[in-house]
């Protein structure tokens, strides 16, 4: 049985400024036509549909047109809800959409209710597992303490309960959302830490025969069985030598495993340039990166005169301006973006503490603080958006059945 994984299209995403939904339409025509070619069983589609809550209008006619296309291919499709995504709004008519072969699953409640396939040598199993915010799922699986990996572990014991009472030879695929240790993280990815912690241990999905995952946004293979496809596009320059990809996974009678990289579409190359103004402009090596989007860090000791419009001229899509002067004894006049890239909230709140004491740490007390301070914060924007969804639908019946007397 061939699956296609995919995960983390971000529709409705941006690239400093620059509208994607074009490419992320000529990357759902490749996913559609990949379908077809490769003769694809199902498509899993490991969470992030959306790049936020509440997307743009474009953004959703773009998902509805790539679930009629899918459906329309009798390819059944399982996709699962991101961090990014609202789970309540992606999940709204999932019950109908299911009747077409299109299975969302975003109800983590369902987590150990697989989409049943079925080819000559029996039944493969596929686990919607969506992304589980710690505080929020806690309860609902018994977990010992508010952390990724308790929740998902108590997760995946479901689903290997469930497994067990299959007939024998059941061969099984999770989907999951979530940082897996092993992974290489990019700057596009949003922090999910939990008490400092995100990462879980690729142990977890012992007992599965492929666990196709989402969130981090290079395509990765963290062992044979468990895999990145990352995102369709890069979404940030720190992606600028990932090689964009889904896996097109062969599952084996026995569950045997194969899975191949295929490409897929790339918009505009990034380029990461770096050195003097007048070098950057007059060295020949950089002719390849002249159609490229461009980001610049410029080393000269004294800012030039419009840097800007002076790249530009040789690099039209340059997109990102940076200042690293050479010679400077400290990064006090590093950009913002630089000195925060690659660190956690978490971090960043610690070394404000730092900064405003003049170099005297936060201590242990006063980190839980903050880091209770950004679960409660993560947690109400969650909620926040579950709320707004339920207002929504509320609106809705009352507009379906009709205008109250007084507004009539």
């Amino acid at each position: 049985m061939k699956f296609l994984h995919t995960s983390d299209w971000h529709l409705g995403r941006s690239f400093h400024r620059v509208n994607m939904l074009g490419a992320q339409a000529a990357f759902v025509d490749h996913l559609v036509e990949t379908v077809r070619e490769h003769a694809v069983d199902a498509v899993l589609v490991a969470g992030d549909v959306y790049d936020r809550a509440v997307p743009p209008l474009p953004a959703v006619e773009l998902f509805d047109r790539a679930l009629h296309r899918l459906a329309d291919l009798g390819v059944p499709t399982v996709m699962i809800s991101g961090n990014h995504d609202s789970a309540r709004r992606l999940g709204v008519g999932a019950g109908l959409i299911g009747r077409a072969g299109i299975h969302l699953r975003t109800d983590p409640a369902g987590c150990a209710d697989p989409v049943l396939l079925a080819d000559a040598h029996g039944d493969v199993a596929l686990y919607g597992l969506p992304y589980l915010e710690p505080a929020l799922v806690k309860d609902e699986f018994a977990a010992e303490k508010v952390s990724h990996e308790a929740v998902l572990g108590a997760a995946m014991d479901r689903i290997r309960a469930d497994l067990a009472g299959r007939p024998e030879g059941t061969r099984s695929v999770v989907l999951a959302h979530a940082f897996v240790t092993g992974g290489q993280a990019s700057d596009s990815e949003r922090d999910i830490a939990v008490g400092g912690v995100e990462a879980v241990p690729a142990s977890l999905f012992e007992g599965v025969d492929y666990a196709a995952l989402g969130h981090l946004h290079g395509c990765q293979t963290i062992n044979e069985r468990v895999r990145y496809s990352g995102s369709p596009l890069a979404y940030s320059f720190s992606e600028a030598g990932h090689r964009k990809s889904m896996w097109l996974v062969e599952l084996g009678p026995a569950g045997e495993l194969t899975a191949e990289r295929l490409d897929t579409p790339v918009p505009r190359p990034l380029a990461r340039l770096r050195g003097r103004l007048e070098d950057l402009l007059a060295d020949p090596a950089h002719t390849g990166s002249e159609d490229s989007w461009v980001e610049a860090v410029l080393t000269d000791p004294a800012r030039p005169q419009d840097p800007m419009a002076r790249l530009t001229a040789r690099f039209p899509h340059t997109l990102s301006l940076a200042f690293d002067p050479e010679g400077r004894q400290d990064d006090g006049a590093a950009s913002y973006a630089q000195r925060l890239r690659g660190r956690s909230d978490q971090e960043i709140a610690e070394d404000f503490v730092a900064h405003v004491r003049v170099g005297a740490a936060a201590d242990e007390a006063e980190r839980a603080v903050l880091r209770g301070a950004f679960e409660d914060v993560r947690t109400a924007d969650v909620r926040a958006a579950d709320a707004r969804t339920a207002d929504a639908r509320t609106a809705d019946v009352r507009v379906e059945g009709g205008l109250p007397e007084a507004g009539r």
